[in-house]
């Protein structure tokens, strides 16, 4: 299902929505996000995880200078995830 969901990611809307968040429409660099979890090499699976454009997933990969607090980017990540899996569940790729 992996491979599944995170090719369900291009092309779709940004989620996370960052201030500066380049998305606006053109939905070319979306791809599917998953938050650093600290580990060496492991990442989390795929329903952890949000479509995000490519200014928004560098800022939460820290490799995009930002002043946002931790906590609060955490929470828009959280509410793109919510809005990850409704999309998902919407298009058939995700089944409940």
């Amino acid at each position: 299902m992996s491979k599944k969901i995170r090719q369900a990611a291009r092309g779709e809307p940004c989620f996370v929505r960052l201030p500066g968040c380049q998305s606006g429409g053109e939905n070319e660099t979306s791809v599917l996000a998953h938050l650093p979890n600290n580990s060496m090499g492991l990442k989390a699976n795929d329903l952890n995880a949000s479509i995000a454009c490519f200014s928004c997933h560098m800022a939460l990969d820290g490799q995009r200078s930002h002043n946002f607090d931790k906590e609060w980017m955490e929470l828009m990540f959280r509410r793109g995830q919510q809005r990850t899996i409704d999309r998902f569940i919407e298009l058939g790729v995700i089944k409940i």
